[in-house]
């Protein structure tokens, strides 16, 4: 038995290379769920049952809320810069992997904007106030009229945002199906139904939608789930890629 061609131990690199960035990914994608959608979510449905008043919807919390939030976006952006690299790193193997590099610009651009409005609104926090005390279907048209830029900004940054989503199920999904890890292809699409599950609270800050509060409550799920499931499958993947390449026949 010969051993392995140098273009082979090359690409095995590369692929070692390219699941301990999407572990990065995983992480910091994991960190930016629980900071920018499950912590503020669970803020918001203890405040709904909060007779006491600890928890209230008022201008400190929604204040402390939206740096949260921009942290939680900024990890965010990290998360995509990672699972964008491991993408270039293997979009060789599959042309579809280039499509998924520029889902991921995008979504760069509106996690960005995203991290703007919020930056913005938790600089009027009366208005955010007013706002999210209001109906649901109205909050979108309340920001726009209080402050015009943080509602567009808003709405373009999820927007773009969505589409780098998108971006990471693609890549995630041909990922695993190269490095033989069936496991980030569960977290793929575990991301997939988070995105789609995220279009419908959105959709209810325009018009009325039944039932939204327990959707919401899925989000969490999801968000933290996905990026757990990619963590597990990449870093056994990076074990196996690290360890002694298969001998080729002679």
């Amino acid at each position: 038995m010969a051993g392995p061609s140098p273009e082979a131990v090359k690409e095995r690199k590369r692929d070692e290379k390219g699941a301990g960035r999407l572990a990065l990914g995983a992480w910091f994608g994991l960190f930016a769920g629980l900071l920018a959608v499950a912590i503020p979510i669970l803020v918001l449905e203890i405040s709904k049952y909060s007779p006491s008043g600890a928890f209230t919807l008022a201008s400190d919390s929604l204040l402390t809320s939206s740096l949260v939030i921009v942290i939680g976006g900024l990890l965010f952006l990290v998360s995509m810069m990672f699972y964008r690299s491991a993408f270039s790193k293997m979009r060789r193997l599959d042309p579809m992997l280039w499509a998924a590099t520029v889902l991921c610009y995008v979504g760069s651009i509106g996690f960005l904007l995203l991290i703007i409005s919020a930056g913005v609104l938790a600089g009027h926090t009366s208005t955010l106030e007013s706002c999210v005390k209001g109906p649901a279907s109205s909050i979108l048209s309340c920001l726009e009229a209080g402050q015009p830029l943080g509602g567009f900004t808003a709405i373009v940054g999820f927007a773009c945002a969505w589409l780098g989503g998108l971006g990471i199920v693609v890549g995630l999904m041909l990922s695993s199906g190269h490095l033989a890890h069936g496991t980030i292809a569960l977290g793929g699409l575990l991301y997939l139904i988070f995105l789609i599950i995220a279009l419908i609270p959105f959709i209810g800050l325009i018009v009325e939608f039944p039932g939204i509060r327990y959707i919401l409550l899925l989000l969490p799920i999801f968000i933290v789930a996905a990026p757990a499931l990619v963590l597990l499958g990449s870093r056994a993947a990076k074990r196996h890629l690290a360890g002694p390449p298969p001998s080729a026949p002679a």
